[in-house]
C-alpha cells in the first residue's frame, strides 16, 4: 500500500559509492544500482521541536527511501512510497 512522506534529506549514497558501505544483503539487493536516501522523518523540526524532542527524550525518526533519482542534502523532500521487508527502509514510487 502506497504511504506519503515527508523528511528531510540527511544524506545520499548513489550507486557507485554502494561498495564503500556495508550493506546488509537483503539491503544491498534492495538498493542495487539506486540511490539510498537517508531522511529525517516529518521534514526539518523547529527550534522548539528539537528542544522538546530532547526534553522528552523522543529521538527525530531517520528513515531510509530507496529511489531510482537522486536528491540533495539538505532538502526537503515529499515522496509516495512502499514499505519494504526492511524496518524503517522504503521504496520510492515517486518524488512529488
Amino acid at each position: 500500500m502506497d504511504e506519503t512522506i515527508a523528511g528531510e534529506v540527511i544524506h545520499v549514497v548513489p550507486p557507485a559509492d554502494h561498495e564503500d558501505y556495508d550493506f546488509e544483503p537483503e539491503m544491498a539487493s534492495l538498493a542495487e544500482s539506486r540511490y539510498v536516501i537517508v531522511c529525517r522523518k516529518g521534514g526539518t523540526p523547529s527550534w522548539l521541536e528539537r528542544i522538546a524532542a530532547f526534553l522528552r527524550r523522543q529521538p527525530i525518526e531517520p528513515i531510509t527511501l530507496v529511489a531510482d533519482s537522486a536528491a540533495e542534502e539538505g532538502t526537503e523532500i515529499t515522496a509516495t512510497v512502499e514499505e519494504t521487508t526492511i524496518t524503517g527502509v522504503y521504496d520510492v514510487t515517486e518524488f512529488r
